[in-house]
């Protein structure tokens, strides 16, 4: 992975657009990275780690994306970076904005623009940069997918923080287990002694669960054997003692013994008891009976005597019945005098209502005078039939006058309107007719116009076209270029493969000789010293392979190249018809005609319409002409039809005044005398209808005397008293045919034999018979109980032992298994005894990627040291048991001594952790797919060296430029401004950092 051109905008300490071109830093292959403290030297490191995994190193990446905003920049400045390297062998060019807050484009405050990405990808064929993607989690897959590593890798064996890496040299075991497990991603080894962990977990928890499930069956059984004299006693148990198993079979079998004797000898218990019981019952059974015959005869002396007390009670409803017998006959008179009063009450008031309509005078006129009233009122109302008729003349008058000043009204309205219309009208045509004429020119343009597009249509569909060939004459080019490559290969391996098969022909040729026969060559029939396959012969058939693979692969290379001509022909007449415009101004000069003639045409089709409103207007102008005449002529006519309507409503309004008398009008005084006759009528027929039903109510009266003398009442009004409502009637029957039942049936008790027998016996003892019923079958129930509950213990006993004894059988496989899960995981661990070093599975890994850093680093560090010093791996045990693995010890040759790096001095541990930084950088590297990484950054710690430790370190950082790499270093140190003349300075100031380049040239432009 090379790095080309870094471009940073509002990024951290800088304000303003700033450019760096690794290109012309690393010519010299080493360059500095220098500038004050807190100018922004981290930042540049940063914003490539920003470019690449849109996060930035360490504890900076927790203080969230907004804290990457520059707060020297303006508000409207987006905080930009963009990257261009080259990984994987292509070109690419990345570029993120994160999320920040800009001010709102209307109105004030702020909004948030979201974070954008974008990569793009340079053909070198077109020496164009083409768009891949816009998506931040494809971006971060691509990128991804190339680098080969993670951030923190990236980080470490990139952006090389030597203050990490002194840690590293003083850090124990553990802590070192940590980082290379980050950088060497050993979650594979971990999640594998995870993994065995939780499987001893699952073993143990089942065997567990099955010591439980075993220990819960016996404290089963213990407690349903506890009513149960067990001479043994319950043992003590707990999951995983020794001999779990055969102590809870054995007391299980003595409490099964125990409770089978118990159950034989409750159920001879049970059958005494039954015999007991029945014996009782039959006892209770025969006093219950005596009881109640007694019981029968005493209840019945007991209604005897309330019997005799009720009989006057009885004699009272025999005589209120037999008088609301009589009373029935008088019913129908009454009922016929109750609806007499009532229709007598009724005229009556009838009679009054229709009386208080009338005038004063008549109220109190009798009915005869009453009808001639209203005969005289209704010859009255027929004299006024023709002052109605003329009455309505008048109103009919009057409306026609109204009409005409209404016609006379709008007539004038009509000569005014049609005068003003008029009076503009040569303005209106003239305007009319320029719309004709504007419609007929755009009918014209319209037609210039289309012929215009129809041509720049052509262009347009020829420049997508020629677009289109370009991209795929580009891909043909590369797949011509391919099979190139393929057939020049093939033919490479079929010339060597046909060389060696020459080279050994001798022995293919011995290979068909037989003794006897002459040799093909020589002639001769003996045959020596016969030549032998050399190692790696080729045979006849591998070259016919390799020849027809040869020639298939240069059918495929000419078909390619005959494809990739037809592309070039059909490219080459696309763009002579669409010329040298782009197909974007083609487009656009499309978009602008189309719109032209969209215009053109919509203003040519209101033609038509102008030209409807041109004749339209012209007929209004014929009809105003012929209405103002029209209405000229009606006003003329209208003046002597006026006066002869006026005289006639004269006339009638005379006749109507002298009719209507004191009333408003005819309708009013015919309205009134209507009146008047109805309400005669109806009073004289109400009259009459009373002096009726007083008649009816008098004869009434007679006939409700008679019969209640015949019946034997003095008065209607004892008649009446008497009757009975039916519900009263049928309960006092009711109860009087009760009272003889009753009578009748305690009769027939006391004279039943069983009875009177049972009156003369001594009185029953029901209670003491019931006592002893109810202690027999006490003890019955005690005895079936206990029966019952010996019976279930045996059975219970049974199941449970049943259970224990399969629980047994299936808990040995579980222990066998949780022993070999227990060994293997404790191996994994480092915690088992056969883990001799306590060193656990991803240690081990991780000391064998150790192992190889600390080869590669040692090589760089005995260089450095002048030859004394050495890094080497130790996977010696730790002491106070502590897990081994991940030691790390320095030699130092001029003493034979062996030490740990904890002991080094400041500037031996900086060219130490410088050693172990690019050791890393080239084991983590192979690790991740053989990336090779071709530029590398050492942060700060050449200030703890001194002047010749300074050169033999640059030595080996220049020796790194050998094999193509570029290494920047980032220091305050001045002596090293004079020592690396390639240099990238950063400046600060108050108003955001700046950077400058030290280099004979700085390129700015694309690849």
């Amino acid at each position: 992975m090379r790095l080309h051109r870094l471009t940073l905008t509002a990024f951290g300490p800088f304000a303003a657009r700033e450019h760096v071109d690794f290109d012309a830093l690393s010519r010299a292959g080493l360059f500095l990275l220098h500038g004050a403290t807190g100018a922004g030297k981290t930042s540049v490191l940063d914003a490539v780690c920003y470019a690449l995994f849109d996060g930035v190193p360490g504890a900076r990446q927790s203080q969230g994306r907004t804290a990457l905003r520059s707060s020297h920049a303006g508000p409207a400045t987006p905080t930009e970076v963009s990257l261009d390297l080259t990984v994987g062998g292509r070109r690419l060019e990345v570029t993120r904005r994160p999320e920040h807050p800009r001010p709102k484009r209307r109105g004030s405050g702020y909004t948030t623009d979201k974070a954008q990405a974008t990569l793009r990808e340079y053909d070198a064929a077109t020496r164009t940069w083409r768009a891949l993607s816009r998506s931040q989690q494809e971006i971060g897959r691509e990128l991804a997918g190339l680098i080969g590593m993670s951030r923190e890798q990236f980080c470490q064996v990139v952006l090389l923080p030597q203050g990490d890496f002194a840690r590293f040299l003083r850090a124990d075991a553990e802590e070192r287990g940590r980082l290379l497990g980050r950088l060497f991603d050993t979650s594979r080894f971990k999640a594998v002694e995870e993994h065995l962990a939780e499987r001893r977990g699952e073993a143990l928890r089942r065997l567990r669960a099955a010591d439980e499930s075993l220990l819960a069956l016996a404290h089963r059984m213990h407690q349903v054997a506890q009513p149960l004299p067990v001479d043994a006693a319950f043992p003590d148990l707990t999951p995983g003692a020794p001999g779990l198993a055969d102590t809870v079979l054995e007391w299980a079998a003595q409490a099964r013994t125990v409770a089978r004797e118990r159950a034989a000898s409750t159920a001879l218990a049970v059958h005494a008891a039954e015999h007991a019981e029945r014996a009782a019952q039959h006892a209770l059974a025969r006093q219950q009976e005596l009881a109640r015959l007694q019981h029968r005869h005493d209840d019945a002396r007991r209604r005897a005597t309330a019997l005799a007390a009720e009989a006057e009670a009885q004699a009272d409803v025999r005589e209120r019945l037999e008088r609301s017998r009589r009373a029935e006959t008088v019913t129908s008179a009454l009922v016929l005098h109750e609806r007499a009063a009532s229709e007598h009450q009724r005229a009556a008031q009838t009679e009054r209502r229709a009386r208080a309509q009338l005038p004063g005078h008549l109220a109190q006129a009798p009915a005869q005078q009453l009808t001639a009233a209203e005969r005289e009122t209704r010859r009255a109302l027929g004299s006024l039939d023709a002052a109605r008729r003329a009455e309505e003349r008048v109103s009919a008058l009057t409306a026609e006058l109204a009409a005409l000043d209404r016609q006379t009204g709008a007539d004038e309205e009509e000569l005014r309107d049609a005068e003003e219309w008029l009076e503009h009208w040569p303005a209106q045509r003239a305007a009319l007719q320029r719309r004709v004429d504007r419609a007929q020119a755009a009918a014209t343009r319209a037609e210039h116009v289309g012929a215009r597009l129809e041509a720049a249509e052509r262009r347009l569909n020829a420049a997508r076209e020629r677009d289109r060939l370009d991209a795929e004459h580009s891909h043909a080019r590369e797949h011509l270029h391919t099979a190139r490559e393929s057939a020049t290969s093939a033919q490479a391996t079929w010339l060597e493969l046909k060389e060696r098969r020459l080279a050994g022909i001798a022995a293919e040729l011995a290979a068909g000789l037989t003794p006897g026969r002459p040799c093909a060559v020589c002639g001769s029939t003996d045959h020596p010293a016969r030549a032998e396959p050399a190692t790696g012969h080729v045979d006849a058939t591998e070259e016919d392979a390799a020849l027809a693979a040869y020639q298939d692969a240069e059918t495929a290379r000419e078909q390619a190249e005959q494809s990739w001509r037809r592309l070039r022909d059909a490219r080459t007449v696309a763009a002579e018809a669409a010329g040298d415009a782009a197909t974007g101004e083609c487009a656009t000069t499309v978009a602008e005609l189309r719109q032209a003639a969209a215009e053109a045409r919509h203003t040519a089709a209101t033609a038509h319409a102008a030209q409807e409103a041109l004749a339209q207007a012209e007929r209004e102008h014929s009809r105003r002409l012929a209405a103002r005449d029209d209405a000229g002529r009606r006003a003329a006519a209208r003046t002597s039809h006026r006066e002869a309507l006026r005289q006639e409503l004269t006339g009638r309004q005379q006749e109507v005044a002298g009719a209507r008398g004191e009333a408003a009008g005819v309708a009013e005084r015919t309205a009134h005398l209507s009146g008047l006759a109805t309400a005669l009528a109806a009073a004289a027929e109400a009259a009459l209808g009373a002096e009726s039903a007083a008649r009816h109510l008098k004869q009434a009266d007679a006939d409700l005397a008679d019969a209640s003398w015949r019946a034997g009442f003095p008065r209607p009004e004892a008649a009446a008293d008497a009757l009975l409502a039916d519900a009263d009637a049928r309960a006092l029957r009711a109860r009087l045919d009760a009272w003889q039942t009753e009578e009748a049936a305690v009769a027939a008790e006391l004279v039943d034999p069983a009875v009177q027998d049972a009156a003369a016996q001594a009185p029953a003892d029901v209670a003491a018979a019931r006592r002893r019923a109810e202690t027999s079958a006490a003890q019955r129930r005690a005895a079936d109980t206990a029966a019952t509950a010996t019976r279930q213990y045996a059975a219970d006993l049974d199941a449970l032992g049943a259970q224990a004894a399969d629980a047994v059988r299936r808990l040995a496989p579980r222990r066998a298994e949780h022993e070999g899960i227990s060994r293997l995981a404790g191996l994994t661990a480092g915690t088992s005894a056969d883990n001799e070093r306590k060193m656990r599975l991803e240690t081990y890994v991780l000391a064998a990627r150790l192992e190889q850093v600390a080869a590669a680093a040692g090589h760089r560090l005995h260089r450095m040291s002048g030859g004394r010093y050495a890094l080497v791996h130790s996977d010696s045990r730790a002491s106070r048991g502590a897990r081994s693995g991940l030691g790390l010890h320095v030699v130092d040759a001029w003493t034979g001594q062996e030490r740990d790096t904890a002991t080094l001095s400041g500037g031996e541990t900086f060219f130490a952790s410088l050693a172990l930084a690019l050791g890393l950088a080239d084991v983590v590297g192979d690790e991740a797919g053989g990336t090779r990484l071709d530029t590398l950054f050492i942060d700060e710690g050449f200030g703890s060296l001194d002047e010749q430790t300074l050169d033999e370190v640059l030595d080996v950082l220049d020796g790194l430029r050998e094999r193509d790499r570029c290494v920047g270093i980032v220091s305050h140190v001045p002596d090293l401004r004079l020592r690396i003349p390639t240099q990238l300075e950063v400046r600060r100031s108050r108003t955001g950092s700046t950077l400058r380049h030290h280099t004979d040239t700085v390129r700015a432009d694309g690849p």
